[in-house]
């Protein structure tokens, strides 16, 4: 397993034991059911535990948060672990995935809901409802998941996605997108440091308009499943 770093204890607390046992079961089982690449072994703690746990530093306190398209539990599993007063629902599409969220979540204790489906799916929105927070992580580019997500969260909430370098110009280009979609004012901001840092783009979901079409999202139903890690 690779080497807790010192700053972890900061970021977890006393659940720092369990954010350990996270990286144990990423490292092996996560490994041998494919929900982690080989590559990404030796950076679990800084490419994925670390800077997922980092979003926590944008979001208000006691939110209802959705992970969407949660896959190895990124970046939900470490936003529970680091902020417990969230309420958190992981959402993914995939049976063996799903059966892999709801191990770890038993293994560490926590009180996270499982749930699986697509946002983009009428049934999944009326399980989820509508709540403070969307998050996800390498699931689509900012547009398409602004449309798809936006309507499970509330109005005046907010979408916050984790991306990359290339956010900026992502607004830029599916800005319309976003605002047919009913979002605001969406922005770069940056979380953590060195190299556990992460770049989020954060958008409001408008209290001005009502809910997005239902079917908004039809259009990709045939989308691929999120990349793996």
């Amino acid at each position: 397993m690779p080497e807790t770093p010192d700053v972890a204890a900061a970021v977890f607390g006393e659940r720092l034991p369990a954010a350990e046992r996270y990286v144990t079961l990423l490292a092996g089982p996560g490994h041998e059911q494919g929900v982690i690449g080989p590559r990404e072994l030796p950076r679990l703690w800084d490419r994925h535990v670390l800077n997922s746990a980092a979003v926590g530093e944008v979001l208000p306190a006691d939110a209802t948060v959705v992970d969407v398209g949660s896959g190895a539990g990124l970046p939900g599993i470490p936003l529970a672990l680091a902020r417990p007063d969230l309420v958190i629902t992981l959402l993914e599409p995939m049976a063996r995935r799903v059966t892999w969220l709801e191990r770890v979540v038993g293994e560490l204790g926590l009180s996270v809901t499982v749930v699986r489906g697509r946002a983009e799916e009428r049934e999944t929105r009326r399980r989820c409802g509508e709540s403070d927070v969307v998050t996800g992580r390498a699931v689509a580019p900012i547009g398409r998941l602004a449309t798809w997500t936006l309507p499970l969260v509330r109005p005046g909430g907010i979408l916050a996605a984790m991306k990359g370098a290339s956010a900026a110009s992502e607004i830029e280009r599916d800005l319309k997108e976003i605002r047919a979609a009913g979002g605001d004012d969406p922005r770069v901001v940056h979380c953590g440091v060195g190299d556990a840092a992460t770049t989020v783009v954060l958008v409001s979901r408008s209290e001005r308009r009502g809910r997005p079409s239902p079917g908004s999202g039809g259009r990709a139903r045939g989308r691929k499943d999120r990349a793996r890690d």
